[in-house]
């Protein structure tokens, strides 16, 4: 269920909370390929079937570390909505981001998000979010990180 911010300053009052969690997205061996062909990234950790079943310690190929990154501002939309009268907002990037564990294809993931905190800058707000992204079943998450974004009014 997605967390509605009505304006700025609900989002500011918000700092320091947990806003959103995303459902259960299952990422495929398809999914991971048309990545692979997208990007380049043909490593035999996430396009080689059989080498993965015998070879990987996941016993399957794992989704490349910026395929989970790329599916971040989708998984945010579905978790937190915040609303208000701005111009646009763009992401600004990472301060931290690590890829803590593998994405096996086949299982699912979902994302948590945690306002960690809102500045302001002439023209608009840095909004920085801690997110995780969790594989079912798992206690260790996927990927860990502080990302960025910025909004102009």
């Amino acid at each position: 269920m997605t967390r509605v911010v009505k304006d700025l300053a609900e989002l500011k009052a918000l700092a320091g909370q947990n806003l959103g969690v995303t459902e259960w997205h299952e990422i495929t061996q398809d999914l991971i390929n048309r990545f692979a062909d997208t990007t380049g990234d043909h490593q035999w950790i996430h396009v080689d079937v059989e080498r993965c079943t015998k070879e990987s310690p996941y016993g399957a190929c794992i989704a490349h570390g910026f395929l989970t990154v790329s599916l971040l501002p989708g998984f945010m939309r579905e978790a937190v909505d915040v609303q208000g009268d701005y111009k646009m907002r763009i992401n600004y990037g990472f301060n931290r981001l690590r890829f803590t564990g593998g994405v096996p294809a086949g299982s699912r993931i979902r994302a948590h998000f945690a306002l960690t905190s809102v500045k302001d800058f002439e023209g608009g707000v840095e909004i920085a979010w801690t997110v995780s992204v969790e594989v079912e079943g798992r206690e260790k998450p996927a990927l860990l990180a502080e990302w960025l974004g910025r909004t102009y009014y």
